[in-house]
C-alpha cells in the first residue's frame, strides 16, 4: 500500500494533461492580470478590522511592523510558490505541487484542505460582505425583513439572501470565463485601492505625534487558560504569548497574517497564464509587496489619527475619521470594504473551483467535474456545484467562529509547498524552472517554521475541527480515490514515479 500512496504525478504528464481537449483551460491571463487577482484577494476585511483588533489589545502603534514581519512571513512561502508555480503551470496550487513532489496521498490531504479554507473563506467574505452592505443600506434609512437579512434572532430562522445573491452572481460571471473575470476585478480592486489611498492620504492631515508615545507600549503577560479557546501553544507548554513589548509585535503577526489570506490564490490560476513561467512569479510577488505596502501605511495612519487604546475592533478606519470630525468618511470606508469583500469572495471562489477541477481530472474526485465548458474553456460544473453550496452555506451560517480554519488550513498549505520545493530540487534537478527561490533549503525551511509559528497561535479548538475534516477526508480517499486515481488505472495513460 505504501507504493500508492506515495506514487508521484510525472510532471511531464502533469503539463500534458492540461491539452487534453476535454480538460483544457483557455491561457488567458497576463502578469497584470494576476498582480490584480492577487491585490483582489488580499485587500478585504483585514485592512478594515484587523487593524484595530492588533493595534488594542496586543501591539500598539508598532503594530505596522507586525504587519512587516506577516509579510515576511508570507514573502518566504510567496517565493516558494512562485518556484513551484513557474515550473508546474497546472491548476490546483499546493495540491499539484505536492502531487509532484510527495505523492498522491499528501496530495490530497492537501487538496481536501484546501476545498474546505476556500469554500468556507468564501461563505465567510460573503457573510462579511452582506453586513457592510446591510449597514450602508441602514444610514440610508433602507431595512431589508430580518428573516432575509439572517439577522432575524426572535425566530432563530433567517436567510442572508444578499450574501447568497453574492456567491450566484460571483459564479455566473465565473462560469463565462476568466478575462470577464479578471475585466470585473481590475475595476472592482482600482475603486477599493483608491479608496484605501484615499484613507492614507486624507488621515495623514490628522496625525497627531502624542499618539505614537509610546510607539512600543509596556510588555503585559497573557495568563494561561486550560479551556479550547487557547492557543494550542498555550496548552502544550503552559506558555502564553505577551501583550505589547517586543514580543507583541510578533504576537499580533498571527492575528494580522489574517489580512495577507489569500495571495496563493494566484498559484491556481496557473494554467490560465499565456506565459506562467514568467508571470506567475510576478503576480504572487508583486500582489504581495503592494498589500504589504499599503497595510503597514494604513496602520501607520490610524495609530497616528487615534490613541491605540481607543480605537474601535470593528471598524477602526471608520471610528477614527469620527473622532476628527469627519463621520462622512466612515460611509466611504464601507463602501471600499463592500467593494473590496466582493473580489476576495469571487477569487477564493475561483481558487476552490479550480482545485476541485484538478483533482477531479486527476480521478481522486468524480471525473464528471473534470470537463470544461465547451465555448468558455472554464471548469463550469465544479464552479456551479460549489457556487451552489456556498450559497446555502452563507445565506443560512454566520460562520464567524469557523473562520480560523481558514487560517490553519493556508499556513497548513504554506508548509507543504516549501517541503515539496526541497524534495523537487533533489528529486528533479534537471527540471527546467524559470523562477529559483533563493537559498533552498534554508529559506523553505525558514518558511516552514515560521508557518508552524503561527499555526500553534491559532486556537485549540481550531486545530480539533481542522482534524475532524480531515479524518473525513482519510475516509474518502481509502474508500474511493485511491482506487479510481489515474495514476491507479494505466489504461488511462498517466505516468507515474512509484516510490
Amino acid at each position: 500500500m505504501s507504493s500508492t500512496l506515495f506514487r508521484t504525478k510525472n510532471i511531464e504528464q502533469s503539463i500534458q494533461d492540461t491539452e487534453e481537449p476535454e480538460h483544457a483551460l483557455r491561457k488567458s491571463l497576463s502578469a497584470l492580470d494576476l498582480t490584480v487577482f492577487g491585490v483582489g484577494v488580499i485587500i478585504g476585511t483585514g485592512i478594515f478590522v484587523l487593524t484595530g483588533t492588533a493595534a488594542k489589545d496586543t501591539a500598539g502603534p508598532a503594530v505596522s511592523l507586525s504587519f512587516i514581519v506577516a509579510g515576511v512571513v508570507c514573502g518566504l512561502a510567496a517565493l516558494c510558490y512562485a518556484e513551484f508555480a513557474s515550473t508546474v503551470p497546472v491548476a490546483g496550487s499546493a495540491y499539484t505541487f505536492s502531487y509532484a513532489s510527495m505523492g498522491e496521498f499528501p496530495a490530497w490531504i492537501i487538496g481536501w484542505d484546501l476545498v474546505l479554507e476556500l469554500a468556507l473563506g468564501t461563505a465567510v467574505v460573503a457573510v462579511g460582505w452582506s453586513g457592510y452592505i446591510h449597514s450602508l443600506l441602514d444610514n440610508a434609512g433602507w431595512q431589508m425583513p430580518e428573516a432575509l437579512s439572517g439577522r432575524d434572532g426572535a425566530s432563530g430562522f433567517g436567510f442572508d439572501i444578499l450574501a447568497a445573491a453574492l456567491v450566484l452572481v460571483l459564479t455566473a460571471i465565473l462560469v463565462v470565463g476568466m478575462k470577464l473575470s479578471a475585466r470585473v476585478t481590475s475595476l472592482v480592486v482600482a475603486i477599493k485601492v483608491a479608496v484605501v489611498l484615499v484613507v492614507i492620504i486624507a488621515g495623514a492631515f490628522f496625525i497627531k505625534g502624542d499618539n505614537y508615545d509610546p510607539f512600543i507600549p509596556k510588555e503585559q503577560a497573557v495568563e494561561a487558560g486550560g479551556n479550547l479557546q487557547a492557543p494550542l501553544i498555550q496548552l502544550m507548554f503552559g506558555w502564553a504569548p505577551s501583550n505589547f513589548g517586543v514580543m507583541g509585535i510578533f504576537t499580533a503577526a498571527s492575528v494580522v497574517f489574517f489580512a495577507f489570506i489569500g495571495f496563493d490564490v494566484v498559484a491556481t490560476a496557473a494554467e490560465e497564464t499565456r506565459k506562467p513561467q514568467r508571470d506567475v512569479p510576478r503576480g504572487i510577488i508583486g500582489s504581495l509587496i503592494i498589500c504589504t505596502t499599503l497595510y503597514v501605511a494604513v496602520s501607520i495612519v490610524v495609530t497616528g489619527m487615534q490613541k491605540y487604546s481607543k480605537l474601535s475592533v470593528d471598524a477602526p478606519l471608520a471610528d477614527a475619521f469620527k473622532a476628527t470630525g469627519h463621520p462622512w468618511f466612515a460611509g466611504l470606508i464601507s463602501f471600499g470594504a463592500a467593494v473590496g469583500l466582493t473580489t476576495v469572495c469571487m477569487i477564493l471562489l475561483l481558487g476552490q473551483s479550480r482545485v476541485f477541477f484538478a483533482m477531479s481530472r486527476d480521478g481522486l474526485l468524480p471525473r464528471f467535474f473534470s470537463h470544461t465548458h465547451p465555448r468558455f474553456r472554464t471548469p463550469y460544473r465544479p464552479t456551479i456545484l460549489l457556487g451552489v453550496v456556498i450559497a446555502i452555506v452563507a445565506g443560512f451560517t454566520s460562520l464567524s467562529e469557523l473562520a480560523e480554519l481558514v487560517n490553519i488550513g493556508t499556513l497548513f498549505a504554506f508548509i507543504v509547498v516549501a517541503i515539496s520545493v526541497i524534495i523537487l530540487r533533489r528529486s528533479r534537478p534537471d527540471l527546467e524552472r524559470s523562477f529559483r527561490a533563493p537559498l533552498v533549503p534554508f529559506l523553505p525551511i525558514l518558511s516552514v517554521l515560521a508557518s508552524l509559528w503561527l499555526m500553534l497561535n491559532l486556537p485549540a479548538e481550531t486545530w480539533l475541527r481542522f482534524a475532524i475534516w480531515m479524518a473525513i477526508g482519510l475516509v474518502v480517499y481509502f474508500f474511493y480515490s485511491r482506487t479510481h486515481s489515474r495514476l491507479a488505472r494505466p489504461e488511462e495513460g498517466a505516468v507515474t514515479n512509484s516510490r
